[in-house]
């Protein structure tokens, strides 16, 4: 007896990109309020506010996350239909990986790690923004990686 496994919803490739885009600025804002002590609590908040975004889209994919719903109501009408659909499956993955590293973030802040969160929300930024800009998924690339070696099956 075979098990026949449903492949997801192919997706807009420009969606998780768009995110990207915010994901990345986000964290940027981060950084910058992270640098400095009087506003390192505001920075901690947004991380926190970025934490909540990784995990629905890690846990929910890019068709329930925030920014795919404003990217399908809003942006994708305005757009020539795209020349091709990818799966999502990499791209929640990414979400993970970008969960994974705030969360470290986080916990290092929590136990008043120096600069705990400027490194976390730097790292993120630098995946969100080889996304956003330069079409390049990092956490996607690790997922396909982990793929071929058999760690995930196909």
């Amino acid at each position: 007896m075979t098990t026949a496994t449903k492949t997801p919803a192919q997706i807009d490739p420009r969606g998780p990109r768009f995110g990207a885009v915010i994901t990345s600025t986000l964290l940027l804002i981060t950084i910058f309020l992270a640098l400095d002590a009087a506003t390192l609590s505001a920075a901690t908040g947004l991380f926190v506010a970025i934490w909540l975004l990784f995990a629905i889209g890690a846990i929910f994919g890019n068709s329930k996350h925030p920014y795919g719903l404003i990217f399908k109501k809003f942006v994708r009408p305005r757009l020539a239909a795209p020349k091709e659909l990818e799966d999502p499956r990499p791209p929640q993955f990414a979400q993970a990986v970008g969960l994974f590293v705030v969360t470290v973030g986080l916990v290092l802040a929590i136990f008043a790690v120096p600069f705990a969160v400027t490194i976390a929300a730097a790292a993120a930024f630098i995946a969100a923004f080889l996304n956003a800009a330069f079409n390049f998924c990092l956490g996607c690339q690790m997922y396909l990686g982990f793929q071929r070696i058999g760690i995930i099956r196909k």
